[in-house]
């Protein structure tokens, strides 16, 4: 395999591993949500600062709000993980070619 082909397969595995990253803050974002933490709480501002626009983007195309349950981390993380499949598919058909 060429030079090529291993930073195609490098950078693939980078966006990766910050997808992963970031499905997690979605994940600890959203539970933390159910606990009511203290809202000057440093990390508590960062999630926040974080998840928030992704979550007002998932908004403005589809109500996630069913029985007081918010649904938009759910759909960012499905979302995210399609993503993730659809960069190793690419990654993979591209290192081959080269």
């Amino acid at each position: 395999m060429s030079s090529i082909g291993i930073a195609i397969i490098q950078l693939g595995g980078l966006f990766n591993g910050l997808i992963n990253v970031y499905i997690w803050v979605l994940i600890i974002a959203a539970l933390l949500s159910f606990v009511n933490p203290d809202p000057y709480n440093p990390i508590v501002q960062f999630l926040h600062r974080v998840t928030n626009p992704a979550y007002t983007f998932v908004r403005k195309f589809m109500r996630t709000d069913f029985g007081g349950l918010d649904l938009a981390p759910l759909v960012l993380i499905i979302g995210l993980q399609v993503v993730t499949i659809l960069i190793s598919l690419l990654v993979n058909s591209l290192a081959t070619l080269i």
